[in-house]
């Protein structure tokens, strides 16, 4: 039994082996990443490293992957990693308990693929300055909070990014320190923005989406 067999009809032989082949990182398991991964995950690549130092909480089970009853108190990645060898047991999957900081070192230039899904500001600035010159290409999302209307949800390139609260902070931020980003990063963002605080899962989950659409588009893409 093949499990990527409808995947490999629609993309072809030689793009569905560079999937399998390319190696990707994810930093964030949350409300985006999360979906992100398991997209990743059930469309054919076959290596991903996974980055999150939380465990679930029961704050995370409106909206995110591995938040259930009984994986509260569990670590995300530890959670995600059991699940995704049990859609594919050949995957090759590192999970790490760990957080993203100014400095850290995450082997980035192995990577053929860099996501930022994180949410912290300061974090989310020093790893898309370093993703960036790294030779991978670089994918983050921007803030998935505050909405709720389907279908607003767009890309642009991080310094086109309009509308949205969190890049212009992270923009005014990297100006202000002469922080600048190598090359391009590709974002998903949507600039609707509610008066309320809150998340809801079938906005993070398109965010996600989106990314790994994104990710596969440019994996598959070059030999389509």
């Amino acid at each position: 039994m093949n499990p990527f067999e409808r995947t490999e009809q629609l993309i072809g032989a030689e793009a569905f082996t560079c999937l399998q082949q390319s190696r990707v990182i994810l930093f964030g398991t949350g409300g985006v990443g999360s979906w992100c991964a398991e997209a990743l995950v059930r469309s054919g690549i076959g290596h991903i490293t996974i980055v999150d130092s939380d465990v679930v909480e029961s704050s995370n089970l409106n909206r995110q992957l591995p938040a259930l009853s009984s994986t509260i108190g569990r670590p995300k990645v530890e959670v995600l990693k059991e699940r995704f060898l049990d859609i594919n047991p050949l995957l090759d999957i590192t999970a790490l308990q760990e957080r993203y900081t100014k400095g850290a070192d995450f082997s980035l230039p192995q990577y053929d693929v860099i996501i930022d899904a994180i949410d912290s500001l300061s974090d989310k600035i020093s790893l898309l300055s370093e993703a960036s010159k790294a030779p991978g290409e670089v994918f983050s999302s921007m803030g998935a909070g505050r909405k709720i209307t389907a279908g607003n949800i767009q890309v642009a390139e991080f310094w086109e990014v309009k509308g949205c609260p969190l890049a212009a902070a992270m923009r005014k931020k990297m100006r202000r320190e002469g922080i600048t980003t190598g090359k391009p990063v590709t974002c998903v963002f949507d600039d609707e923005v509610l008066p309320r605080q809150g998340t809801l899962v079938h906005i993070t989950a398109m965010f996600g989406l989106t990314l790994a659409g994104l990710v596969i588009q440019h994996i598959a893409g070059k030999s389509l």
